[in-house]
């Protein structure tokens, strides 16, 4: 008798369990709307200049208050890119374009975030229209000595290393960073102008005037303006990508045939298997595939096919596929930061999986069907990794889960906070925090790190950057795809 009622236990025991892995399977495990708030707050750690009454992150202060000064101009505002204390605006564009192109696509499912991307977004934006129009026929791209900066180890509160400013012209020119200007000051217009018409309206006309310049001023800016962007963001892609990119958005925006025409003049042949700050090919072939998909414009027909050939050297069961994965199931591409390819070509799958379903589009890869469903699940498959779902059982998001990365390669976060440390902790003296085993004092919520090596695994090091250092154009890739899941 007493073995019956244990096998009958067994058998309920048996079953509840298989309806909470059914549940698992169907449903997943992981709270999309909390990583999606914790990964828009991340952006309040990385402010640049005189911080907003809302700033949740309090452990921040006010840093770069005279950014502009030595070139007579004010350059306050902005993020800094990384771990570091400098603004890059090259990678910082390409962060307000995929922000933008993240509440355009997905805004309808972002909630209660909606309102807090948008302030992430109008805090880029604001700092980028000041570098397209401080000063005529000049493009302000960038603020601080990398140099000097990469030699020091202090918050951005003390910084004393030379704010140097750094600008394109037409006799020095920067035809990628001009056109990735160009596009998210378009993007950005396109999220505003329902809201607010004259600041998009703004946004829009500086647009304009930096994608003529981009286009007429032919140039990589990374031969402008050699060490002090090299080799941090080098245009390793040449700017073509950039002009293709920087146009599709001016179409978009104006629908304008002046940009249509030059978007054809440029061609839809080069293909690709990545996407990330430097090489944008791949967004804007799945940008432009919406003149297909949504307006059932058969003008726009190579850029589709352009962007599903980029699909099937992702997909892994693709006979076109080039796309490494690690034994766990993530993307990998490069060694450095590798999650920014991850969640850039994550957010290309999830917005193309949304283009497929509303047209009740198909297409193969040589004999393999792919459906939006497709795209989704590979798409959800990276999301989960990030978030915990992953060998080493880590979360990527700093904040997020019981188990994520403590020694994050950020000196804001890893030195003592004004609040708690008073005093100045100059340039050399940081090194002692950036060297300690101890986990960083400040925890930078929502912030994704480059992540683990292709065998899946991760040692969290601080000096270990191209692993620990969390960065813009990561987290800002990811806002669509958290918005997308967080849904259903």
């Amino acid at each position: 008798m007493g073995s019956y009622r244990q096998l009958n236990l067994f058998k309920l025991l048996f079953l509840v369990c298989c309806l909470f892995l059914g549940s698992i399977a169907v449903d997943g495990n992981q709270n999309y709307k909390d990583a999606l708030a914790k990964s828009i707050l991340f952006f309040q750690g990385q402010r640049s200049g005189k911080l907003a009454k809302d700033q949740k992150v309090t452990w921040r202060r006010d840093s770069g208050l005279r950014d502009g000064s030595l070139a007579g101009v004010n350059l306050m505002g902005g993020y800094y890119d990384a771990g570091d204390n400098v603004k890059f605006n090259f990678p910082m564009a390409f962060t307000a374009t995929m922000l933008s192109w993240g509440v355009l696509e997905f805004g309808g499912t972002m909630g209660p975030q909606l309102n807090t991307t948008r302030a992430a977004i109008r805090w880029v934006t604001s700092y980028l229209y000041k570098c397209a129009t401080a000063t005529p026929g000049k493009l302000y791209v960038g603020v601080g000595d990398p140099n000097a900066d990469h030699r020091c180890w202090e918050r951005p509160e003390d910084m004393d290393t030379p704010r140097t400013v750094y600008s394109v012209s037409p006799s020095n020119p920067g035809s990628d960073v001009a056109a990735e200007t160009a596009a998210a000051l378009a993007a950005g217009a396109l999220v505003f102008r329902s809201i607010d018409q004259e600041y998009a309206s703004g946004l829009l006309t500086a647009a304009k005037k930096v994608m003529q310049f981009a286009i007429q001023y032919r140039g990589s800016y990374s031969d402008s303006l050699g060490s002090a962007v090299c080799p941090f963001y080098c245009s390793y892609s040449g700017y073509k990508d950039d002009l293709l990119w920087g146009a599709a958005w001016l179409y978009r925006a104006t629908k304008q045939v002046y940009y249509l025409n030059f978007l054809n003049s440029l061609g839809a042949n080069d293909g690709t298997d990545i996407f990330s700050w430097d090489n944008k090919l791949a967004g804007a072939h799945v940008l432009l595939s919406r003149g297909v998909l949504v307006d059932n414009n058969n003008n726009f027909e190579p850029y589709k096919k352009a962007a599903e050939e980029f699909i099937c050297r992702i997909l892994p069961n693709s006979p076109s596929t080039s796309t490494q994965y690690t034994p766990g199931g993530l993307i990998y591409k490069l060694s450095g930061s590798n999650l920014q390819y991850v969640t850039s070509i994550t957010f290309l799958l999830t917005t193309y999986a949304k283009l497929m379903k509303s047209s009740k589009h198909t297409f193969t890869c040589g004999s393999v069907l792919v459906t939006p469903t497709t795209l989704r699940r590979l798409a959800k498959r990276q999301v989960d990794y990030i978030l915990g779902d992953n060998p080493m059982k880590m979360s990527y998001m700093i904040g997020y889960g019981g188990n994520y990365p403590k020694k994050i390669h950020h000196r804001a976060s890893s030195l003592p906070s004004v609040g708690s440390h008073s005093q100045t902790i100059g340039c050399r003296d940081g090194f002692q925090y950036y060297t300690s085993s101890n986990p960083n004092p400040n925890v930078l919520t929502g912030a994704i790190v480059g992540g683990p090596n292709s065998n899946d695994a991760y040692t969290d090091d601080r000096t270990d950057y191209s692993h620990s250092e969390p960065a813009t154009y990561i987290n800002a890739a990811i806002v669509g795809p958290l918005a997308y899941f967080a849904k259903s």
